[in-house]
């Protein structure tokens, strides 16, 4: 079976799902693309042109929740859900705030602000939204995760999905300069570094710190020349355009 992920490293969505991927042992190739310079031909696989988009001989699926609840149907082992339907259904739930609220806050008013819209679009960063972002937003997210999240190890016993997701994005954080302080939420704080550590996010690090130093029209050749499992083809072209939810 063949399957290829379309989507950057530094993506939080295609994070996650890579992260599912190897801990499932399923190989694949990934098209690094950042979503505004898809071509034409990415816009009919992913309509909202949003990543990750996961192909392979039966399905081409874009949105992360969907295809890692396909995978999870797939390739039932390891299991990413735990067993019961309570905490199975507590675990979806966390993934969707995280996917949701987490990534309105970190990735569209944060990461978007500080890296994407400098360097895609070549817009200043919007200082207020910055500030009201890192002084009220941050904070309530951390003050409810602070309270569900365990004193040590994962929030099922085993890694789950909900796990990654909420990982996800602390990465996100720490490419935009922004620590969790331990002594206002030290759960929160042990969690992330504790989920980041393991192998299968680990093992995608120096792909993404690459993708953070490199020129977006250079990724691919840097990505291939440092040994990243990258596809033949491509969907990217040479000229951005914005999404269709966002900018």
């Amino acid at each position: 079976m063949s399957v290829t992920i379309i989507g950057s490293y530094l993506s939080p969505y295609v994070r996650k799902t890579l992260v599912c991927l190897q801990i499932k042992g399923v190989d694949y190739r990934i098209d690094p693309i950042v979503p505004f310079f898809g071509n034409d031909e990415f816009s009919r696989v992913s309509p909202l042109r949003r990543i990750p988009v996961y192909i392979d001989d039966r399905v081409a699926l874009p949105d992360s929740t969907v295809i890692c609840e396909f995978l999870e149907d797939r390739f039932p082992e390891p299991a990413l859900l735990p067993a019961s339907a309570e905490l199975r259904a507590n675990a979806r739930w966390l993934e969707e705030f995280a996917d949701s609220r987490m990534g309105e806050v970190f990735i569209w008013r944060l990461f978007n602000n500080l890296v994407i819209n400098r360097f895609v679009w070549g817009q200043a960063v919007d200082e207020i939204q910055l500030r009201h972002t890192i002084d009220r937003e941050i904070p309530s997210i951390l003050d409810y995760l602070e309270a569900r999240l365990p004193t040590a190890g994962y929030l099922f016993g085993a890694i789950s999905i909900a796990d990654i997701a909420i990982a996800s994005f602390f990465r996100n954080a720490s490419f935009s300069k922004y620590e969790v302080d331990p002594s206002r939420w030290p759960r929160t704080r042990h969690f992330a570094d504790h989920v980041l550590d393991h192998p299968a996010f680990s093992s995608l690090r120096p792909f993404e710190e690459l993708s953070l130093r490199t020129p977006i029209g250079e990724h691919r050749q840097a990505l291939l020349d440092a040994g990243a499992p990258v596809t033949s083809e491509t969907y990217a072209t040479g000229r951005p355009r914005r999404g269709i939810l966002r900018t």
